[in-house]
């Protein structure tokens, strides 16, 4: 695929997102407010009851920074409309005008999967002004230029490993009649695993480096750790070797997958 249409695509689907302005604001808006409601409740009621004034290496105020982070860039590296969408192509025979286009599927798919990220660094900008201006952020958690450039770099490769990984996952349509469950169990790890649900630091200290082999840290505790200040350069940079050693083996099964079962493929839908 040249990059010209990759772009093209990637424009295309970043209009088409930002078409229904009132619907992204909305949901933007309710959706923040809830998800830093439940976190600022909660986390407030654990270190009340628990009486500590730290807990995984964060007080309060650095717990609800953590979150904020995590929220944020967990808008930047994953993409709710596009979950899915590999299989519905599958299942109602779409795949079919995509084997016909002069390019490839996975980079067509991709391009639209980064086009409807658009939104997201959007909402990510203008939430981010809100908390620099508005939130009490601790003074060792305050993003630096070095730091916000490193995230940079960790969001990109976290992109494009939860997009391999929801790709490969994807692909079992051409044997299963449904991969919903999949999806809620790859969700479900991916946050509990990845630092989602509750920092990886809160974990038993025998189980976080098993859990830093994984690739699901590099979704969300990775970028926010790294924005926030806590990676040195050079964890950085080995954890990104490790991010893109994750994406060439999801690469690998993803294209395995993909011509075992497209030899398969009846094209007649479900």
């Amino acid at each position: 695929m040249s990059p010209r249409l990759f772009l093209q695509v990637l424009s295309l689907e970043a209009r088409n997102r930002l078409s229904y302005r009132a619907e992204f604001w909305l949901n933007a808006l309710v959706g923040f407010g809830v998800e830093f409601a439940v976190v600022y409740f909660l986390w407030s009621s654990m270190f009340r009851e628990s009486g500590k004034q730290e807990i995984g290496g964060f007080d309060l105020q650095g717990m609800v920074t953590y979150y904020l982070a995590v929220i944020l860039l967990g808008k930047l590296v994953r993409t709710q409309r596009f979950e899915g969408g590999v299989s519905t192509d599958i299942y109602e025979g779409g795949l079919n005008r995509y084997l016909v286009f002069p390019a490839g599927y996975f980079p067509f798919k991709y391009a639209q999967h980064l086009g409807g990220l658009v939104p997201a660094v959007v909402q990510f900008l203008l939430f981010a002004l809100v908390v620099a201006f508005f939130l009490d952020v601790p003074p060792e958690l305050r993003p630096s230029p070095t730091s916000a450039l490193m995230a940079l770099a960790a969001i990109a490769v976290a992109n494009l490993l939860y997009y391999l990984l929801d790709y490969a996952i994807q692909l079992v349509a051409f044997w299963a009649d449904n991969v919903w469950s999949l999806d809620v169990a790859k969700w479900f790890v991916a946050s509990l695993l990845g630092g989602f649900m509750v920092p990886l630091s809160v974990f038993p200290a025998w189980l976080v480096p098993w859990l830093e082999a994984l690739p699901f840290r590099f979704f969300f505790d990775f970028p926010a750790r790294v924005l926030l200040g806590q990676i040195e350069p050079a964890e950085w940079a080995r954890g990104l070797v490790v991010a893109l050693a994750w994406c060439g083996v999801l690469a690998l099964v993803g294209r395995g997958v993909w011509r075992r079962g497209v030899e398969q493929y009846a094209g007649v839908g479900i």
